[in-house]
């Protein structure tokens, strides 16, 4: 285990990773839902993806209010 895992937990970092099945599938999603397409790209690194995720999700939760 990592310096980086025992730090935060026992949870690896995945700064670099690749995102996940499940992170491309809802980021597909929402980028559709929101009329944003271009905010889905296949080689996002997990953080990033969390990012546009967060952001999708607040952007439509916005729109959702009015």
């Amino acid at each position: 285990m990592s310096m980086a895992a025992v730090k935060f937990g026992g949870v690896a970092e995945r700064i670099d990773a690749q995102m996940t099945r499940a992170q491309a599938a809802r980021l597909r999603s929402l980028a559709e839902e929101a009329y944003q397409p271009n905010q889905f790209a296949r080689d996002l690194t997990f953080e990033e993806a969390e990012r546009r995720i967060s952001a999708l999700r607040a952007e439509i939760a916005l729109a959702d209010s009015f």
